[in-house]
């Protein structure tokens, strides 16, 4: 899908963080809407169509998740991208489950929102890769060892390297060395790409 067939939907409460991000994506061209409460933009979402959200994960009124869930139940759920601050992983993931397709960490760099725009305008209007995607992740799920799916567990989760290498009894190093083997046998590029193949399959829990 090009860029100018869709409309990236800015929700954020803080009106400098909505004024900078509609600056970048109308520079990047694409078609912005920004809308300044969750509550607001959920109000007209059931009668959108061809849209990508992009929402900040805290804000007053209600959560991303929140947003999300509801957006689910509405009917009215389109390809989501979460932004998150520093240590937010395990409410990240929460908001994964809700249906969002991708997290992006604050502070990060122009071109990551970009393409993670990018790549949940390619899920507007297209379901079926999902199940194809799913046989994938599960064949290279079932390489990991015993001690990868562990870790892989623990990272999703949202715990740091120390946690996992006291809960593991193993050295924070070793946790590392099995964390990078987890990410190249599951071709992530990212720790969001590492969570969204688990819970494409329901593998988020040990």
């Amino acid at each position: 899908m090009q860029i100018g067939d869709y409309v990236v939907h800015i929700v954020d409460d803080e009106e400098p963080v909505r004024k900078s991000l509609a600056f970048l994506l109308t520079m990047a061209g694409f078609a912005v809407r920004v809308h300044e409460s969750a509550t607001s933009f959920l109000a007209a979402a059931p009668g959108m169509s061809k849209g990508c959200l992009v929402t900040d994960l805290r804000m007053p009124d209600m959560s991303g998740v929140e947003l999300l869930t509801k957006l689910g139940a509405a009917n009215a759920m389109m390809p989501a991208i979460v932004i998150t601050g520093h240590g937010d992983v395990p409410m990240a993931v929460a908001a994964m489950k809700a249906g969002a397709l991708d997290f992006i960490e604050k502070p990060f760099e122009d071109e990551v929102l970009i393409d993670a725009i990018k790549r949940a305008a390619e899920r507007i209007g297209e379901k079926q890769a999902a199940s194809e995607d799913a046989a994938d992740v599960q064949a290279r799920l079932e390489q990991l060892t015993e001690r990868e799916r562990q870790v892989l567990s623990a990272v999703v989760a949202g715990l740091p390297n120390k946690t996992i290498a006291y809960d593991l009894n193993i050295s924070p190093r070793t946790v590392e060395v099995h964390r990078a083997n987890v990410m190249a046998k599951m071709q992530a590029r990212s720790l969001p790409e590492l969570v969204r193949m688990t819970l494409s399959v329901g593998a988020g829990h040990a």
